[in-house]
């Protein structure tokens, strides 16, 4: 029994080229050296056979394969995964696809390894998302490739598209301040985490200018088990708490209600992300809400401006704010 090909096979346009398969994949995904005549070569068998593999066609004729690369670790963290929608989102509006490369074990091997994987693909530009353990000096890349990068240590080496992490932990902070709390606790996220870092640095400066000395903060892992078991052990005396995304507040917030302590009533408590379910918890959470599809609309925008225009000297960096959204789990404390 005979199986029928859906289409022409890169062996086909080898042969219809009198050329070989390797030089093909070579002219498709625009690796290696090929003559403007061979190219030129292959791009006619591709025409005539209807063959287009990764955009190849549009590649050839206009050096652009109309496809983004995008390169995270855990794409199932809640900062990841809406991160990486709104490229898609972003993506799609542009008429681009993005190839996605998934990073395992936080290693600097890992992280080289994905990067050529991606950077070998028939790609125009590459998007990293939270690159916790790589560095300008572990990851090596094309000079020729535009990159944006996102809450990475590799901001300031290549343009990079943040979100207000500063901004937006002052006005929690300074919410809870002005509601009378005397002192505002913080539930931080992972140590290997810039945006936690920033986040955790930002609230002890916002203390301290206050004239607060910022207390040692709890550490978690960016999960809701992680601030379940925070509130477990949370001290009587707490009346505020300030957590650096939504789920470990989630999480704190049922410890607390197992405990008989009342949220905002006894404990107010403030998220960081800006989830849909802060919404309907209850109480509904006050959060800092970033802006995750404008985060994407930049990203991809970065990208196309490099590829398009001039790159100018220099990693310039764009920032997204995120803004307080008060809701229920915050009030003054009780006397």
């Amino acid at each position: 029994m005979s199986i029928q090909r859906r289409g022409p096979s890169i062996q086909d346009v080898a042969r219809l080229a009198g050329l070989s398969a390797q030089t093909v994949s070579r002219v498709s995904t625009g690796t290696g050296t090929v003559r403007p005549e061979t190219r030129a070569r292959v791009l006619a068998a591709m025409d005539q056979l209807g063959y287009s593999p990764n955009h190849a066609a549009r590649a050839l004729r206009n050096g652009e394969f109309g496809t983004i690369g995008l390169l995270a670790h855990r794409f199932q963290r809640t900062g990841e995964a809406l991160t990486t929608q709104g490229v898609i989102e972003a993506a799609r509006a542009h008429d681009l696809a993005v190839t996605i490369v998934d990073v395992g074990p936080a290693a600097d091997g890992d992280w080289q390894g994905a990067a050529l994987r991606l950077t070998h693909q028939a790609i125009d530009g590459l998007v990293i998302i939270r690159a916790e353990t790589a560095t300008p000096q572990s990851l090596a890349l094309p000079t020729s490739l535009p990159v944006v990068v996102s809450d990475s240590r590799l901001v300031g080496r290549y343009p990079a598209v943040v979100a207000d992490q500063v901004g937006g932990t002052y006005a929690a902070v300074d919410h809870l301040l002005a509601l009378g709390h005397t002192v505002v606790h913080h539930l931080a996220g992972p140590t290997d985490s810039e945006p936690a870092a920033m986040r955790s640095s930002s609230w002890e400066r916002a203390l301290e200018r206050a004239g607060i000395r910022p207390p040692q903060p709890w550490r978690g892992d960016w999960t809701g088990a992680s601030g379940y078991a925070v509130g477990r052990d949370l001290p009587d005396d707490v009346t505020a708490v300030y957590c650096a995304n939504d789920e470990m507040a989630i999480g704190l917030l049922r410890a607390l209600h197992e405990r008989g302590r009342r949220v905002p009533q006894d404990v107010s408590v403030v998220g960081f992300d800006g989830i849909a379910l802060g919404e309907f918890t209850w109480p509904p959470l006050t959060t800092v809400r970033q802006d995750f599809p404008a985060i994407g609309r930049e990203l991809v925008r970065v990208v196309l401006d490099q590829l398009h225009g001039p790159k100018r000297p220099g990693a310039d960096r764009v920032t997204v704010p995120a803004d307080l959204v008060v809701r229920g789990s915050t009030a003054p404390p009780r006397r």
